[in-house]
């Protein structure tokens, strides 16, 4: 049984960190790319940052040099640093694991709350 399982989203003050991380099981975790993505109420979910298996990043320009996405294959494990946090980064945040052939999977999201 594949597992997504999401962790350490909270409330947090404008221009504070927050670090999330994404704990897979059940998948050969190192061969997938991985993906956190962002759902705001009344938005659709959209992409905020992927990694692949060999390591290559990008980030979605609304976060491009504040949120920064790593991986730890050892640990069947995925991160997201985000800094200088913003009310507009508030949001429900999933982790995603891609394989070619249509594999995918989701976490069940953790929330976000940027907010003085």
């Amino acid at each position: 049984q594949v597992q997504l399982v999401e962790s350490g989203g909270g409330l947090v003050q404008p221009g504070e960190s927050l670090r999330l991380s994404c704990a897979g099981s059940g998948i050969i975790f190192s061969i997938y790319t991985m993906r956190w993505y962002r759902q705001a109420p009344g938005k659709q979910r959209e992409l905020v940052a992927s990694i692949t298996s060999g390591g290559s990043t990008a980030v979605a320009d609304s976060v491009k040099g504040r949120f920064y996405i790593s991986r730890d294959n050892a640990k069947n494990s995925m991160y997201l640093q985000m800094n200088s946090l913003k009310p507009d980064d508030t949001a429900v945040y999933y982790c995603n694991a891609f394989y070619r052939g249509g594999n995918e999977y989701w976490g069940q999201g953790t929330q976000v709350t940027v907010s003085s």
